[in-house]
């Protein structure tokens, strides 16, 4: 088991706010892909642009605490006018303050059971 801390977000993308998601997006994964401990950050649309997920893998909870640091003082504000998170699914073992502060997007946990990433 590693300490890795991954989760799926799912949002709907509010009314009239598709182009600025775009935009926003290759923000955020411009940002994200400067911090050391993320490792994998990939975002999907619907066909018909109204449901976003994003995949997003940490080497651990205080990699997550960087990212969540910088999506508050750079993105959080947009990113909400943008979306309306409908589901979010935390997998490994976060840290108490990780947890903390996923806590406020409605996150269920989920250990690791078995399996194995290349």
């Amino acid at each position: 088991m590693s300490n890795t801390i991954s989760w799926n977000l799912q949002l709907s993308v509010r009314e009239g706010r598709l182009e600025e998601a775009r935009q926003l997006m290759s923000e955020m994964v411009a940002a994200t892909r400067e911090e050391s401990g993320a490792e994998g950050y990939e975002w999907f649309l619907s066909a018909d642009g109204t449901t976003c997920h994003i995949n997003e893998r940490y080497t651990d909870s205080d990699a997550v605490m960087v990212h969540l640091g910088n999506f508050g003082a750079n993105f959080a504000e947009r990113f909400l006018a943008c979306f309306a998170p409908t589901s979010l699914s935390v997998y490994g073992q976060p840290s108490d303050e990780a947890r903390s502060a996923l806590d406020g997007l409605g996150a269920a946990y989920l250990g690791w059971l078995g399996g194995f990433t290349r």
